[in-house]
């Protein structure tokens, strides 16, 4: 067959198509993509957002750090020395005289002549040594494996003490006990979203399956339950908890009341989902097919958005753990014994404490970068798992 030629003699032959520049996001024509399950779309989209990863391993880490807390901490959360009350915060020295030798300096007491106040400096003259993989108190790794072995302390344990964030107004480690809070304040946040999690996919999706009277009751009451100010909401429910209870009992029930107010939220994105697909056409023949409302809500309509309500549960923990803190800082939450961020902040009410040991609020700063963390890991996580999102 022959071409057709321009009157020019130039052949009309369409020009080849140029290669279009590679990105880093795969290309949705591609095969991979085309056949890439949605967990592994949305594993792409998140990779693309380098602060929302530089965050989830933030988050991870701090997540670590509850789980080893005992072993991670120099001391136990209820250690104490009466001898060093507010002591200051210790610097690690890693030479002594040019050789290896790593240590922190001791204390020595001094008296304002003015006031006659006792005050604690740091002594250059008198070196305390410190050590990795020490042995001291013993504790129960897991909650049930018997071990004595700490990742830093002095190798001494009978000795100086070491205070590398300094000591509170009864001669405790705010380094060890801001670590043991940890494990409280970080699964408070998540024991707590997977209660919400629990009452708010069922009600919600209840309330957008079946509509109508149904719908309304569940939603009266989530405006109720919204009208009321959180804190006060919490401040009654946690004032009927009994004063006898134990330090777990309290745990517990500061839990369930976090997660008897948290779960509206979630509840109205489960509706407004359940609301979007309840009339597609897999739901219809799941339907037809004879299947029942639990299986046709669980089973076809809720793993359709499983990664919106993960993304979303990222977000909450953040509220919940700032709920534990506030709760516990106005002494309506967990008390002491009891370890938690918000307990180790209510020194922080005392001005005549803050003005003279400062870093009494430094367990504040767990807190700002464990909600940022965590905000910008749910950010990264939610924009990831929106199929619309470009």
């Amino acid at each position: 067959m022959t071409q057709p030629f321009s009157p020019g003699g130039e052949s009309k032959l369409p020009a080849p198509a140029t290669t279009a520049p590679e990105t880093d996001r795969p290309d949705t024509d591609t095969p991979d993509v085309a056949l890439a399950s949605q967990w592994k779309l949305i594993w792409w989209g998140f990779k693309r957002h380098k602060l929302a990863m530089f965050c989830g391993g933030i988050t991870l880490l701090i997540y670590l750090v509850a789980v080893f807390a005992p072993f991670l901490a120099p001391y136990s959360g209820t250690y104490h020395n009466s001898d060093y009350t507010y002591a200051p915060p210790q610097t690690v020295q890693l030479f002594d005289e040019g050789s290896f030798s790593p240590h922190v300096h001791g204390y020595s007491l001094e008296q304002d002549p003015d006031t006659l106040a006792l005050t604690f400096e740091l002594d250059e003259e008198q070196h305390v040594p410190i050590g990795m993989f020490v042995q001291g108190e013993e504790y129960e790794l897991f909650g049930f494996i018997p071990w004595d072995r700490h990742l830093i302390g002095p190798v001494d344990a009978d000795g100086p003490p070491m205070y590398l964030m300094g000591a509170d107004a009864n001669g405790r480690d705010v380094l060890s006990r801001i670590i043991h809070g940890t494990t409280i304040s970080m699964s408070i946040g998540l024991v707590g979203v997977l209660l919400s999690l629990g009452l708010g996919v069922v009600l919600g999706g209840i309330s957008g399956y079946f509509g109508g009277r149904i719908d309304n009751a569940i939603q009266r009451l989530i405006e109720l339950i919204m009208s009321i100010p959180t804190i006060p909401l919490w401040m009654a429910l946690f004032a009927a908890v009994p004063d006898s209870w134990s330090p777990v009992q309290r745990y517990f029930a500061l839990t369930v009341v976090i997660s008897l107010v948290g779960w509206v939220g979630m509840a109205r994105e489960v509706r407004g989902k359940f609301f979007a697909v309840r009339n597609e056409d897999y739901v219809t023949a799941a339907i037809a097919d004879g299947a029942g409302g639990g299986r046709v809500m669980f089973r076809h309509m809720l793993p359709s958005f499983t990664s919106h309500i993960i993304a979303n549960l990222s977000l909450s923990i953040p509220t919940i753990i700032l709920a534990e803190t506030a709760l516990s800082f106005i002494g309506l939450g967990l008390q002491p014994p009891t370890v938690s961020w918000g307990v180790l902040l209510q020194e922080a009410q005392n001005i005549r404490a803050v003005s003279t040991a400062p870093w009494i609020l430094i367990p504040g700063i767990p807190v700002v970068v464990t909600v940022l963390a965590m905000n910008f890991f749910g950010d990264g996580l939610r924009d990831a798992a929106d199929p619309y999102k470009n």
